[in-house]
């Protein structure tokens, strides 16, 4: 609510060594994260990789094992969740069902000792704010559910927060008023400024909406950086198989100074070079979507960017269409295409997948957080 009586933008949001364990079972393991303000922050991953945890002890709920949580510089980690000024909005929407919307938004104001005119200035500020203001007398159970949500998302910043947590807030919608919310929450964060951390298993709402997103594994953040990075460049096989539809293709590889060639089958295939360190083996990424599919003469498979296939199925989606191909030396692989190509490609067509060079990610051969947990030696 950008007002004159507004008084925040975002504040930093630092996570030091950040742990929590239920007896010798650790759910968080040490993790660090730096927000900075303003930025909005998606916690995404599998249920029970930690990250709706790693967001109940930044909000004061549940008491961290070890590790600082800094706001704005300052340690909150032993205030209750009354003193760290810090908005949430839960998937339950939790709004006090006596109470009308207004009276709902209202109780933060009032726990805040603000007076009447304050009250009811900010009340009318946050119902405008998500569109709201002819149903400031309506109570939760003559509301929608998008009506609700937007009401416990207005009752969350009408008193300023530095920082609004979100957990999974619109798990419970239908798809397209899940489309539509997403829309306003981006609208909401632009206008305020405030510093958002969103946990959420949907990684197309974490793509929507965030600014970077944290993909927590086994307790543990495995890659941090923009939804592009991650998808483009993901930094295990972990982050590549969770992030959208992968193909991960492994065989024995050399280096050969800007690129590496990988041993598909009878098939060598060209993979620009990355950080990654290439050994006696080696894998790489090719995203469905940038594949193409022709009969099975129509490139060159010199070129180092085909490989050879049989159409094993193939769905039609509309506007695009799904192949399931059987690649020798690999296995199945997805491919996803425009509807539109003027062929007729029918199950057990021999064909050709080839992409450009470039399209094919090398991937590192370092294993997942996880695995390396798993991997490494008890200290005794």
């Amino acid at each position: 609510m950008r007002s004159e009586t507004h008084s925040g933008a975002g504040v930093a949001l630092d996570l030091v060594g950040l742990s929590k364990n239920y007896g010798k079972n650790g759910v968080v393991k040490s993790v660090d994260l730096s927000i900075k303000p303003g930025e909005f922050v998606t916690l995404l991953g599998p249920s029970g990789s930690g990250k709706t945890t790693t967001l109940s002890m930044i909000a004061g709920f549940t008491p961290a094992t070890a590790g600082e949580i800094l706001l704005g510089g300052e340690s909150i980690s032993s205030r209750p969740p009354h003193r760290r000024n810090i908005g949430v909005v839960f998937q339950n929407y939790a709004l006090f069902p006596h109470m009308t919307a207004s009276e709902n938004i209202a109780f933060p104001l009032k726990r805040r000792k603000m007076t009447r005119a304050q009250i009811k200035e900010k009340v009318g500020l946050a119902l405008d704010l998500v569109h709201l203001r002819e149903f400031g007398d309506r109570y939760p159970k003559q509301l929608s559910g998008g009506q609700q949500q937007r009401v416990a998302l207005a009752r969350a910043v009408v008193f300023d927060p530095p920082i609004l947590l979100m957990d999974e807030p619109l798990g419970a919608l239908d798809k397209k008023l899940r489309d539509s919310l997403q829309g306003e929450i981006r609208r909401i964060h632009r206008e305020l400024g405030v510093t958002i951390m969103l946990v959420t298993h949907d990684q197309e709402e974490a793509l929507t909406l965030s600014d970077r997103i944290a993909v927590f594994n086994e307790g543990r953040i495995e890659q941090c950086d923009t939804g592009e990075t991650l998808y483009r460049r993901p930094a295990s096989r972990f982050v590549a198989n969770f992030l959208g539809e992968s193909n991960i293709f492994t065989g024995p590889a050399e280096d050969i100074g800007n690129e590496a060639v990988v041993a598909i089958g009878d098939s060598r295939v060209r993979v620009e070079r990355t950080d990654a360190p290439i050994g006696v083996s080696a894998s790489f990424l090719l995203r469905p979507e940038v594949c193409r599919v022709g009969a099975s003469n129509c490139t060159n498979a010199s070129d180092g960017c085909s490989l050879p296939g049989v159409v094993a199925d193939l769905v039609y989606l509309g506007a695009t269409r799904r192949l399931e191909i059987d690649v020798p030396g690999h296995g199945r692989i997805t491919v996803r295409e425009p509807a539109v190509t003027g062929d007729q490609l029918r199950r057990g067509d021999d064909v050709t997948i080839s992409w450009d060079f470039g399209a094919a990610t090398l991937l590192p051969d370092a294993q997942s957080s996880a695995e390396r947990e798993l991997a490494t030696p008890a200290l005794t």
